[in-house]
């Protein structure tokens, strides 16, 4: 009796659930590159083809070990273009009677391979250090679930940065040392570019010809098997990581990387797992190589933040992408689709975003999520927008980054409070500002830094919901403080930038 194990392209790991499952001595491994998949959203060209690629070459490595392998390539003529009628077409192919699964990381996926006329069994992706049921029992009647204490158990499960039952170091987060705004340096260290082989140059001529979304396609830098992501990983952990824990906050013109790992779309697609990431930096930190205050942040990131959204995702459902707890409808700005802007942060953060299909997280958070957020855009919108154009957005990652912590539309079960600053913050914390058409220390009038303007309207709109926020008490007391007709002259100013850009004026 033949089964289809089918392996998505976020699911690049040996022996992901599915695989272990199976017989190879009877089973046929379907793999499929299908427009569906690339147009549910508008992906990034860049994206689309770090993941074909790597199916391809995954794919090939299947059948090396052994594996029977049915592909279907995106130019195939008899391709489906779904990955339902894959599974239906290749079911009829070989008689197959069942499906094996690895649970999608999204729930549109999902809802098609249950709605199949075919039985599919759907396994626990056990790929993350902490499982569904695991994080379910860890939130089970907590008023409040925080990231710090998730990660804290975390720490004890993994044994990570640990002495004993107590933290390294004597204290189990360095937070407070990593928030220093970089400076220029000329002899920085700088992620090499991934060489493109025969199976990459087929590949990005065939995602040229086959899609038209925003973003560059080339130059393609990325890594696009195991033996490259191996490679990323190691020259981070050697030459960028002594740096990441001071400069992880900070932004610089002309910068896209700084110090950041670059890893993420590894991590996400599979070619590498969290805990042997976090092995090598913690080695690193053992050999007296870097502080510890920069492993115990990037720890902090895989086992703390990245398993918690995770847990966030699988424990509120499919509901949580509806979720809009502010009542924002304002559409996406033209900006974020590479339209015309006087506002340097912004221009940056996108153009950075269309050129390279990546941002560090601030430049999401505190820039184009921070924008968002203070104009009051349908956070069902801008959770589309960070799905599409990013190289490591997968839907179980980026759905509580952005609905959750970027957008609060869950209405603080991610965070205590809105992620929203002035010009003051992007200004303490990057150099964007002194190349920028508006002035960062006016508060109002037409040369005004609209970030200025646009966060007084945030807090005054929404006081009813957040002045009794004890992490937000202190600026209703200083917006009140103000003389009326500043304030006045403030809410005028901010109502002006949103009308310009309901009317799609150049902002």
């Amino acid at each position: 009796m033949v089964r289809l194990v089918l392996v998505l392209g976020d699911q690049l790991t040996p022996d992901v659930a599915a695989l272990k499952a199976a017989d190879k001595a009877r089973d046929v491994v379907v793999m499929a590159e299908v427009r569906g998949e690339g147009t549910s959203v508008p992906h990034h060209p860049q994206k689309i083809a770090l993941i074909l690629s790597a199916m391809r070459k995954f794919a090939v490595a299947l059948a090396a070990a052994g594996w029977d392998v049915a592909y279907s390539r995106l130019d195939d003529p008899e391709n489906s273009q779904t990955i339902s009628g894959e599974l239906l077409r290749r079911a009829l192919e070989f008689g197959a009677t069942e499906v094996l699964a690895t649970k999608p990381g999204e729930w549109r996926v999902l809802r098609d391979l249950e709605d199949l006329p075919i039985p599919v069994r759907v396994l626990e992706d056990d790929r993350f250090l902490c499982s569904e049921a695991e994080f379910a029992a860890w939130a089970e009647g907590r008023k409040q679930l925080r990231m710090e204490w998730f990660y804290r158990e975390m720490r004890r499960k993994t044994g990570l940065l640990m002495e004993g039952d107590k933290p390294a170091g004597g204290q189990w987060n360095f937070d407070h040392d990593n928030r220093k705004p970089a400076k220029a340096d000329l002899l920085r260290p700088r992620p090499a570019d991934a060489v493109a082989d025969a199976v990459v140059t087929e590949v990005l001529d065939l995602v040229e010809k086959s899609f038209t979304h925003f973003g560059r396609l080339r130059p393609f830098r990325w890594a696009t098997d195991r033996k490259g992501a191996l490679a990323a990983l190691a020259e981070f952990v050697a030459e960028r990581l002594p740096r990441f824990g001071e400069e992880q906050d900070a932004m610089l013109a002309g910068e896209a990387v700084l110090s950041h790992a670059l890893i993420s779309p590894y991590l996400n697609l599979g070619l590498l797992g969290p805990l042997e990431v976090s092995r090598a930096v913690e080695d690193a930190w053992k050999a007296g190589k870097v502080p510890i205050a920069a492993a115990e942040g990037f720890i902090r990131q895989i086992i703390g933040w990245r398993e918690y959204v995770r847990g966030i995702w699988g424990l509120e459902g499919p509901g949580y992408l509806s979720r809009n707890a502010l009542g924002h409808g304002r559409v996406l700005p033209a900006v974020y689709w590479g339209g015309a802007t006087k506002v340097a942060c912004m221009a940056a953060a996108v153009g950075q975003t269309r050129d390279l299909a990546y941002a560090h997280h601030i430049q999401r958070l505190m820039v184009t999520g921070n924008f968002a957020l203070l104009v009051g855009v349908d956070p069902a919108l801008v959770h589309e927008w960070y799905l599409s154009v990013y190289v490591d957005a997968f839907e179980w990652v980026e759905a509580p980054n952005t609905i959750g912590m970027s957008q609060f539309a869950d209405g603080g079960l991610l965070g205590s409070k809105p992620y929203v600053s002035s010009g003051a913050y992007i200004d303490r914390m990057s150099d964007y500002c002194g190349g920028c058409a508006y002035r960062v220390k006016e508060k109002v009038g037409e040369k005004a830094c609209p970030f200025n303007m646009l966060y007084w309207h945030f807090l005054d709109r929404h006081r009813d919901r957040f002045r009794a926020n004890p992490r937000m008490g202190q600026m209703y007391r200083v917006w009140d403080g103000m003389d009326a007709g500043h304030r006045e002259a403030v809410l005028e100013g901010a109502e002006g930038v949103l009308a310009r850009l309901d009317r799609g004026e150049v902002v």
